[in-house]
């Protein structure tokens, strides 16, 4: 497809705007695909608030965005499982395929992974992006491309309700209700756990975790989340728990609300890097800690789910922004987290 499309880069930390690049040409083993939603998420915010996270540092102008979905427009030479006017969702991470862990199916893990929206690598608010066919996953019918842009969060959800080993008959505590503890609450649900609470200090987020399914809700800043917990599970305590808030007090939370023997996931990133635990008494308890880097293996699992009525992804969307608004979107993702749960960039309308 010839001609140029519209791309959103930052230009500067809390900076937005366009340029125009060549629509890219798909080669022999990818797809060009027409993105029409694109989700903001907690990385996208960190780098254009801080301009790095961690040992990656924006060099502008950079392309963010990382969680798309769209529809074929022009399919490689070599591509036979796909064709123009399929709607996809697309996982933005490509690897080697040869290192240990790609070798192992433990591809997440691979150290020379090229992944949307990590410096240097550009990602996807943009209207055209080549990919490889094989990471662009088919959406049924009853799943549209909004939904699709979502896919890349849910499957951190379930990628931490399987580390966790989540099922029937246990009581779970997703400590955050943003984006991927929203998630996380519903992929667990999805899986079978009985009774899943879910620990925010937000009431909106809250509200929304209520909405979308989760059995109890508790306000951190109203009540002894621990204290809460205990008696919610006639003082045992929880088999399992998922922590996406990324700071030290839920993290200490965890290994106090856990039953003995039981799993914690850790999700959320500490802005520091650094926490204490009380390890004497995730000792005596025998804990188990799972963490979660992104996800493997997991978007047939998270399609199905959504299609089949399991999880209600489009319920987590708070606010849908145009193309056009991006530095509004943006600014408003960053300083008003309190009401918008989760914002989605519209590209263009599907099709």
């Amino acid at each position: 497809m010839d001609g140029t499309m519209k791309v959103a880069v930052m230009e500067g930390i809390g900076k937005m705007g366009y340029t125009q690049r060549p629509i890219p040409v798909p080669k022999a083993d990818e797809v060009l695909v027409k993105l029409e939603y694109v989700g903001i998420c907690g990385s996208d915010m960190h780098y254009y608030e801080t301009g790095a996270i961690g040992d990656y540092v924006v060099k502008p102008p950079f392309v963010l965005g990382h969680e798309p979905g769209g529809t074929v427009v022009e399919v490689g030479s070599g591509i036979t499982h796909l064709k123009v006017g399929d709607r996809v969702a697309l996982e933005p991470g490509k690897t080697c395929g040869h290192c240990e862990f790609c070798r192992q199916g433990k591809y997440n893990l691979c150290p020379d992974v090229v992944f949307f929206a990590t410096p240097p690598v550009d990602g996807v608010f943009q209207e055209y992006v080549a990919h490889e066919a094989a990471l662009c996953f088919k959406l049924p019918e009853n799943v549209s491309t909004l939904e699709g842009a979502l896919i890349e969060p849910l499957a951190v959800g379930f990628h931490a309700a399987n580390q966790g080993g989540a099922h029937a008959g246990q009581t779970a505590v997703v400590m955050g209700a943003g984006c991927i503890g929203l998630v996380s609450m519903m992929a667990l649900k999805a899986e079978g756990v009985s009774r899943v609470y879910v620990v925010d200090v937000m009431p909106k987020r809250l509200e929304k975790a209520l909405e979308l399914g989760a059995d109890g809700v508790i306000n951190g800043r109203d009540e002894d989340a621990v204290e809460a917990v205990r008696k919610l599970t006639g003082g045992a305590g929880c088999d399992l728990v998922i922590e996406t808030a990324g700071t030290e007090i839920t993290t200490r939370q965890t290994i106090h609300m856990a039953k003995k023997g039981a799993v914690i996931v850790l999700v959320g990133y500490s802005k520091t890097g650094e926490i204490t635990l009380p390890m004497s008494l995730a000792l005596d308890k025998e804990l188990a800690f799972k963490t979660v880097f992104r996800y493997r293996h997991i978007y047939p699992m998270a399609i199905d789910a959504v299609a089949a009525g399991k999880v209600n992804l489009k319920g987590i969307v708070t606010d849908i922004f145009d193309f056009d608004d991006i530095q509004n979107a943006m600014d408003r993702s960053v300083a008003d987290k309190a009401s918008i749960v989760k914002a989605v960039v519209r590209i263009a309308g599907e099709g």
